[in-house]
């Protein structure tokens, strides 16, 4: 419940349209439910899932879209460039949540927001950065 508590503050705090929000962490450590806290706090009404397989699910929030994406099975961002999942970046009417953002980190904008999440024997521990 943090984790998404965590994630919903984030939303509410995003400047605007835009932004592209990377996240890093091992298998399990709570990206999805971070990207949960930032859907609700973007009014996404939708269950959202990772979209592992899919690699992009696009919510509709009350303001802006919520671009999820999922890039555990990438090897680097030629595969993400060549699925045309980089054009989202910068999208006008929209946020990017990018799950696994290690994996294609050759495409990230130069700007955007780091969200590092470690497993700790006590739950979780999350850093959040402006790159």
């Amino acid at each position: 419940a943090e984790t998404e508590a965590l994630g919903e503050k984030l939303a509410r705090s995003l400047p605007e349209h835009g932004v592209v929000i990377a996240m890093y962490g091992e298998l399990g450590a709570g990206k999805t439910r971070f990207a949960k806290g930032i859907a609700r706090g973007l009014g996404v009404k939708e269950t959202v899932t990772s979209p592992t397989f899919a690699l992009h699910n696009r919510y509709r929030g009350k303001m802006l879209f919520l671009n999820h994406f999922d890039f555990y099975r990438l090897s680097d961002g030629d595969e993400a460039r060549a699925a045309g999942l980089d054009e989202y970046f910068g999208d006008k009417e929209g946020v990017c949540v990018v799950e696994w953002g290690q994996n294609a980190a050759d495409i990230l904008p130069e700007h955007f927001v780091r969200v590092s999440i470690f497993k700790t024997e006590e739950g979780r521990r999350i850093e959040i950065e402006r790159v």
